[in-house]
């Protein structure tokens, strides 16, 4: 089940979301054909749950916004970006495990 927690972005409130100052901020980069995405769309869902308040956790649909993919240099997907303070803190390519997501997470919390 999809949690309301997690903001699906759009190349217009990109950058307002992530120069967020306040919260840290996980972009997602996926698209619906992407078979790694879709299977940690779950754990993405997860993390927003678990996250609530500490962290903004975030979508964008590479397909439908191609400029927010293209200027944060995203070139494969899933890419997962997290931001503190509108800087990127970390990046991480491919379907990963949810205790490398949490453990890079807790490192900027």
């Amino acid at each position: 089940m999809a949690s309301d927690k997690v903001l699906h972005l759009t190349d217009e409130s990109f950058d307002t979301t992530v120069n967020n100052p306040d919260v840290p901020v996980l972009v997602d980069f996926w698209a619906d054909w992407c078979g790694p995405c879709r299977r940690i769309a779950p754990m993405i869902d997860e993390l927003a749950d678990e996250y609530a308040g500490r962290l903004t956790v975030a979508k964008v649909n590479i397909d439908e916004h191609q400029g927010a993919a293209t200027q944060c240099g995203v070139q494969s997907i899933p890419t997962l970006i997290l931001f503190k303070g509108g800087q990127i803190a970390e990046r991480i390519v491919g379907a990963v495990p949810k205790a490398i997501l949490t453990e890079a997470i807790d490192k900027i919390l």
